[in-house]
């Protein structure tokens, strides 16, 4: 597992802004970080972000923040 796996990632659409808005509320807190005009898109875009904030965290010696966002319930398996 890649450290940046550990962080809850999402993307959703945003009236406001007319487009899909990434989030990774562990990493940054202060709201959504990417915006893009598919969700696919979005996600990529926000993927790159969180693995290149957690390699600029470790390079700089840093201990990576606790994981604490979970979703809002846990995937049941059939």
């Amino acid at each position: 597992m890649k450290a940046q796996d550990r962080y809850l990632r999402f993307v959703r659409w945003e009236d406001d802004d007319g487009a899909y808005v990434g989030y990774c509320p562990d990493l940054f807190p202060f709201g959504g970080v990417c915006h893009g005009s598919s969700e696919e898109d979005t996600y990529r875009a926000l993927c790159q972000l969180v693995a290149e904030e957690v390699e600029q965290i470790l390079s700089g010696g840093a201990e990576l923040p606790e994981p604490s966002a979970r979703p809002m319930r846990e995937a049941v398996l059939a």
